[in-house]
């Protein structure tokens, strides 16, 4: 199931750009907590602990307890992570806090089983991902952490829907339909024409120069007279 992780944060008291810039320039990364009907937290952020969370996989499908100095605890999910568009340190991240008894929206990923012995595959098909995760409804103390679905039996031209799921685990895809998620595609077979032996050139004319006329039917010149 999901994993809780847990968070230290400083409170922060302004809100603004100049107090964003301000909060950076003490090395941290400001943030903000909101929803549930609650007044928005704002609070600062150690980057490391950012980071470390960006680099886990399905982090958008953790919980994450937000601890905050001199404050209480929040159950939250990391809904957005703001990047600086050249050294990609996160300059801000939002925070969704959770309600009572409310489901979540959220992303699970989807794993593949038994790709080794998937029938398809091993005839040479390729396995053509369409959605590497599902946006569902979730209990927040129940969002799993991955769907799975069996390839053990998959042949070429099959398509895995959202109902080839094993188990959704008390959750609700926000589409309503049986959508595709992968398929196994034929293999990709590049035409290879047979090259045709090429013609053997013509040989080339031998131009033959014709014979000169031997005197051209007239009387042949006499010889000259000597004086």
């Amino acid at each position: 199931m999901v994993q809780t992780i847990r968070i230290e944060a400083e409170a922060r008291e302004r809100a603004g750009k100049g107090a964003a810039r301000a909060t950076r320039r003490q090395g941290l990364v400001p943030a903000v907590i909101y929803g549930a009907k609650q007044e928005a937290t704002l609070i600062a952020l150690d980057p490391r602990d950012v980071m470390k969370e960006l680099h886990k996989s399905g982090w958008q499908s953790h919980l994450y307890e937000v601890a905050v100095k001199g404050g209480g605890t929040e159950r939250t999910l990391m809904r957005d992570v703001q990047l600086h568009p050249v050294t990609d340190r996160p300059v801000h991240v939002d925070f969704q806090r959770l309600a009572a008894g409310s489901r979540i929206r959220v992303a699970v990923p989807v794993r593949f089983l038994h790709e080794d012995a998937c029938p398809g595959l091993k005839a040479g098909g390729v396995l053509t991902v369409v959605r590497r995760d599902v946006e569902v409804m979730a209990d927040p103390d129940a969002v799993p952490e991955a769907f799975e679905i069996d390839l053990a039996e998959a042949g070429i031209g099959d398509s895995l829907r959202w109902s080839a799921v094993k188990d959704m685990l008390g959750t609700k895809s926000v589409i309503a339909r049986d959508f595709v998620v992968a398929t196994i595609a034929p293999p990709t077979v590049a035409d290879e024409a047979a090259a045709a032996p090429a013609a053997p050139a013509a040989p080339e004319a031998i131009k033959q120069k014709a014979p000169a006329a031997a005197g051209g039917g007239g009387k042949a010149a006499a010889p000259a007279r000597k004086k």
